[in-house]
């Protein structure tokens, strides 16, 4: 039974959304948090009213996406943008390309977008995007067809005061580009900062492609340091996925001393036993940037054993100190949570949006000491980012890449800040990443008169 019964007036919520039931998880794993809130005996039925209100887009957009393939067939994707909050500032979050994709999906996101943007400290709402259209096995030719129709359809609802998409799953640096090309093709508006993640070429910013998976681990370094008293230096950390975040994920932790010893796809996981070398890194590198190939296809050219059909939460021989979900949602669930916990890893920091399930994160929350970071405040180093490209843009102007990564280290440190704040001296991470985030948009509301 879910923990949101608990909460009479989210009833009809469920009730309504019994269909979505990723978008009623992100909702009872922050309902939970915030639950003393509701208690105040002062502030409590107004915190109520607000976080109900929170839970309905003030949006949603949905429309067909006709493209054609390279033998002159014509296919009809889904396309949707959902603008869920514009209390802090235009619409933000990425667009995501896999069959997976469903309205349920995008509502979960942008729920959670809100919040992760709220801690960023810049003004920026929260949305979030996409379509079923998969792009595993097109041809360039066929990716930029769709991106190119995808973006004749959104192109009417988004502007850089209003709702501004970036990347995400199934999303890069090509898929923008070309998103990017035909906005400019039909609005004859050049150097907008209507999308995020663009080339540097045509108004992007440094370390966007770095920047998700380098605050995921700027942000551990300040937990660990901070509550554990440890260095990551010499630590075993375990990262899935082998997309945008976990390579700069690795990247960083590598830098850092620590051994890389898991990346993944969905079809199995490399272990490196004594660590990924920086060989390993540029070999793995190009398999996923250039190449565009399964990690399967690497074995024998690194050092590492590839192990089909597993993922490194269900590999009971590898040791843990610390683990990376960077691949997508509900990928942990509560069989490998315990596993975790049982080989020792001593905290979890989410590069990806909701990787570990319910009764998974129940099983973080049985040890207060554990380290557990949401994506909220674990990942939020790549929309932090993306809103300094939205400021670069407006203003006309190009930071270097130094100052870029110094704005993001002072971004991770002031969200580990109000994290820390917000749970005070009872409260895990987790309660303060989400209570920090909950408060400033619920008080954002009231000042509005919303």
């Amino acid at each position: 039974m879910s923990s949101l019964a608990k909460f009479d007036f989210l009833a009809d919520l469920q009730s309504k959304y019994s269909h979505q039931p990723i978008f009623l998880q992100a909702v009872e794993e922050m309902a939970l948090s915030v639950e003393p809130l509701f208690e105040d005996p002062e502030n409590g039925e107004f915190y109520k009213r607000a976080f109900a209100y929170m839970t309905e887009p003030e949006r949603m957009i949905s429309f067909h996406v006709p493209w054609m393939d390279d033998a002159g067939v014509l296919h009809v994707n889904r396309g949707w943008r959902v603008e869920f909050s514009s209390a802090l500032g235009p619409y933000k979050g990425g667009l995501r390309f896999h069959p997976t994709v469903n309205d349920g999906i995008l509502k979960f996101l942008g729920f959670e977008q809100i919040f992760k943007n709220a801690l960023t400290g810049l003004p920026m709402g929260g949305g979030k995007g996409g379509s079923d259209f998969d792009p595993k096995g097109k041809s360039e030719a066929e990716v930029r067809r769709f991106c190119q129709s995808f973006m004749t359809q959104l192109c009417r609802y988004i502007d850089a005061s209003t709702d501004v998409p970036a990347g995400d799953i199934g999303v890069g640096g090509r898929e923008i580009g070309f998103m990017y090309g035909q906005y400019k093709l039909l609005s004859n508006k050049h150097g907008e900062g209507v999308l995020t993640g663009k080339s540097l070429a045509f108004g992007g910013i440094h370390l966007r492609p770095e920047a998700t998976g380098y605050g995921t681990v700027y942000m551990a370094k300040h937990a660990i340091e901070d509550k554990l008293k440890k260095s990551l230096d010499g630590t075993r950390c375990a990262i899935s996925g082998s997309g945008n975040v976990a390579q700069y994920a690795a990247e960083m932790l590598m830098l850092l001393g620590a051994k890389v010893v898991t990346i993944s796809d969905s079809n199995g996981v490399l272990v490196f036993e004594n660590g990924m070398t920086s060989d390993d890194f540029d070999k793995f590198l190009d398999a996923k940037q250039v190449g565009r190939i399964r990690l399967g296809a690497l074995e024998g050219s690194v050092s590492g054993k590839y192990i089909p059909d597993q993922s490194p939460w269900t590999l009971p021989d590898v040791q843990v100190d610390f683990a990376f979900p960077c691949a997508t949602q509900n990928e942990i669930d509560e069989a490998g949570a315990s596993l975790l916990m049982k080989k020792g890893c001593m905290g979890v920091f989410e590069g990806a949006n909701l990787p570990v399930t319910a009764e998974g994160q129940n099983v973080f929350r049985t040890d207060r000491t554990f380290l557990y970071i949401p994506g909220k405040a674990a990942n939020a180093g790549g929309v932090g980012v993306s809103g300094l490209e939205m400021s670069q843009n407006a203003s006309r102007t190009y930071w270097k890449k130094e100052k870029v990564d110094a704005m993001l280290k002072e971004m991770i440190a002031g969200i580990y800040k109000q994290m820390t704040d917000a749970a005070g001296e009872d409260g895990t991470l987790e309660e303060g990443c989400n209570r920090a985030g909950f408060l400033k948009v619920a008080n954002a509301l009231k000042e509005l008169g919303w």
